[in-house]
Order: structure tokens, then C-alpha cells, then sequence
């Protein structure tokens, strides 16, 4: 497993080289990294990223709310039956 962490932590540092030594000088250059078809499409999933980030948001709220309505009416039915049981 170590091996494996290593070759992968070599791989990463290899593209960062990469990156590094291809896009940063062109970027200094004034050149654009995409073409205008790629930045169309980094907008479109940008677009697309924050619609859903907004629908799941929604659904998470309305999920936490649930767990918590259910939450406390089982708690306060188990307090319910404590009473019971002691009386």
C-alpha cells in the first residue's frame, strides 16, 4: 500500500512540474490557456455546479428538518412511555 501512495504522490508531483513548466510561462505570456470553446464549456459547468449545489442545498434543508421533526416527536414519545412505566 505504501508503494502505491508513493508512486501516486510521484504522479501528482510530476503533472504539478508539468503544469508548471508549460502554463504558467504561456500564461506570463499573455496567452490563453483555453481555447473559446473551453471556456464555454468551464462556464457551462460552472452554471450547472451551482444549480445543483442550490438543489441539493434545498434538499438537505428539507431533509434536516424532517430528522429533526422526527427526531423529537420519537423522543418525546419515549418520555411518553417512561411516564407510563412509572406510574
Amino acid at each position: 500500500m505504501v508503494p502505491l501512495i508513493i508512486a501516486m504522490l510521484l504522479c501528482v508531483g510530476l503533472a504539478v512540474a508539468v503544469v508548471a513548466l508549460v502554463a504558467v510561462p504561456a500564461r506570463r505570456e499573455g496567452r490563453d490557456l483555453l481555447t473559446p470553446q473551453g471556456e464555454e464549456i468551464v462556464a457551462l459547468v460552472r452554471e450547472k455546479t451551482e444549480t445543483t449545489i442550490d438543489k441539493t442545498g434545498d434538499v438537505l434543508t428539507a431533509t434536516r428538518d424532517k430528522v429533526a421533526e422526527t427526531v423529537t416527536s420519537v423522543a418525546s414519545n419515549g418520555d411518553e412511555a417512561e411516564r407510563r412505566q412509572v406510574s
